[in-house]
């Protein structure tokens, strides 16, 4: 295992560390202490101004069935309402966004994190290939990155946020978020997706993040997968693109096909089975996960498969990556009886049309799709949804129209964009070296000044490792940029690119990306993995804070 140490004679003596993770944090020591920085005022989110209201007309649209109608209003005047909510990301919400936006409505977003991070299943696409208008092709976070940005300009209210609970038995309807508190809206838009399955085999639980996965394009380059072999489960487009995809940093790829066939398009087919390090096994069923602690690198060792003969044999792989489906995102939608599900717990909505038989409450993109799940099928949908409740405010006299100078004004999300002249600096140089590394600035990038602040700052350490192409490592940037801005010149933030600085994430014993790590007096207080809320990188930095007592450098 290389040493972090910047010379031969910087001590590697163990020492007691808060959560002893890694032999990263078994290398260096020596206490520092840390100068408290103020509490950052709270976030308040910008609803639209209150209006009158009334009970809509227990009517639908002329064109369709009367849906049933919507529910009691609320005797609450004094809580400002939204026009239209929109739950969820990707092409879906996205879409309606932008919709919503440009009919002056100025939506509210949320774009959630308890079942991926926002944008979707596209935020872990390598490459989209056949989305109108990109003829060269474009990556999934890159699409995402577009439609965010395009619902952003038309003034849409975007909020980094989970609604963990809804009640469509009252209008306004009330949707209850984890940390920005209660919304109120006229109109719902369900755009929440999917998330990934699991196979829930022997081994999975406990090799879940550190061998096993469900996203390539996250985890993929992590050092533990380089030059191993790899096993990729599903006969899907996702799965024939994630083999591909791992062939650039495993040695070999195996694909595991419950089937006798490959359910993706004939291109994918093709490049799948025309690749010289991908081995296609059909009718294959994984069986179990086996691990070996004591292994450098990955922690997994082979997986048990059952072949179609009945016969079962091992297949030593390092790394075992998931595309085999998903699970609809309604959980949180269960406690209302006026809402239709199927079996699978899919929205049931109006064929060709957005209308989930409740009046007001629509659906959009795979929360409702169990069939085509396309980003051009979920973007269309999204449209629909949007025009729909544009069509419903406006019969029953609900809306209330923005311009798009006040919306765009109003739009919280503008706020984090706005990058300090240091962090603008860090991005143009680059990896920092000898000559450009300077302990006073807060933001630096690569080994050299990892290396360096560990032993050198008083400063709490806030490290962030990426990859190339990943989704969740760019929906990641700009929510913990917010945080460490709010901390300039208190907190040491470094970016760590782990296909270029291995060696080092390796010793960190980075599995994935985007992976956190926060140190304070040189041991690890804290690390997450994948992307959180700002609230929780923030408490933790801050009881860093709190307890220190001298002035920071």
């Amino acid at each position: 295992m290389p040493s972090l140490s910047p010379s031969p004679c910087c001590s590697t003596t163990a020492f007691s560390a808060p959560v002893p993770l890694t032999p990263f944090t078994n290398r260096l020591r020596s206490a520092n202490s840390f100068h408290s920085a103020p509490r950052r005022p709270p976030f308040r989110r910008p609803y639209c101004a209150p209006r009158a209201e009334a009970t809509p007309p227990l009517t639908s649209s002329p064109t369709r069935t009367a849906p049933s109608a919507p529910p009691q209003t609320s005797s609450s005047k004094s809580e400002p309402v939204e026009n239209v909510v929109i739950i969820g990301s990707g092409p879906a919400g996205y879409t309606a966004a932008i919709y919503a936006a440009r009919a002056n409505l100025r939506p509210l977003v949320l774009e959630g994190l308890a079942s991926g991070v926002p944008g979707g299943q596209l935020m872990t696409t390598a490459d989209v290939e056949n989305f109108p208008g990109f003829p060269q092709g474009i990556s999934g976070p890159q699409l995402m990155s577009h439609m965010r940005e395009q619902a952003q300009r038309w003034g849409s209210q975007l909020i980094v946020d989970d609604a963990i609970a809804a009640d469509l038995d009252t209008f306004p309807f009330r949707v209850s978020t984890r940390e920005s508190g209660t919304v109120r809206a006229k109109a719902v838009i369900v755009a929440t997706g999917a998330s990934a399955r699991r196979l829930g085999i022997p081994g999975e639980q406990n090799l879940w993040g550190s061998g096993i996965s469900a996203c390539a394009i996250c985890d993929g380059a992590a050092p533990i997968f380089a030059a191993q072999q790899l096993a990729v489960v599903g006969g899907g487009d996702s799965a024939c693109e994630e083999a591909v995809y791992l062939c650039k940093y495993g040695s070999h790829v195996h694909l595991l096909v419950r089937s006798g066939e490959l359910r993706a398009s004939k291109t994918l087919q093709d490049r799948v089975l025309n690749h010289p390090s991908v081995t296609v096994h059909f009718n294959s069923v994984v069986l179990s996960a086996e691990s070996d602690a004591s292994a450098k690198g990955s922690p997994l060792k082979s997986v048990r498969v059952r072949k179609a003969d009945g016969g079962e044999e091992s297949l030593a792989v390092r790394g075992l990556f998931y595309a085999i489906g998903h699970t609809p995102n309604t959980s949180f939608l269960r406690g209302n009886s006026r809402l239709r599900f199927d079996k699978a717990g899919y929205l049931i909505t109006t064929p060709g049309s957005p209308d989930t038989g409740l009046a007001g409450v629509f659906a959009a993109g795979d929360v409702a799709d169990s069939q085509w799940r396309q980003a051009v099928t979920a973007a269309g949908s999204g449209c629909m949804a949007a025009l729909a409740a544009e069509r419903y405010l406006t019969q029953r006299g609900l809306a209330v129209e923005f311009g798009r100078s006040e919306a765009q004004q109003a739009a919280p999300a503008a706020v984090e964009q706005t990058e300090s002249e240091q962090e603008k600096e860090s991005d143009r140089r680059g990896a920092d070296d000898e000559n450009s590394y300077d302990i006073d600035n807060t933001w630096h990038s690569g080994q050299y000044a990892l290396r360096k602040l560990y032993h050198e700052s008083k400063r709490p350490l806030i490290v962030k490792y990426v990859s190339p192409g990943c989704g969740p490592c760019r929906q990641l940037k700009p929510m913990l940029h917010a945080v460490v801005r709010a901390y300039e010149g208190r907190v040491h933030y470094v970016e760590i690119d782990i296909s270029k600085d291995a060696e080092i994430a390796e010793a960190a014993g980075v599995t994935g990306s985007p992976t956190v790590q926060i140190f304070h007096e040189k041991s690890l207080v804290k690390e997450f993995r994948g992307v959180r809320m700002k609230s929780e990188y923030r408490r933790v930095v801050e009881e860093m804070l709190e307890k220190s007592q001298v002035v920071v450098r």
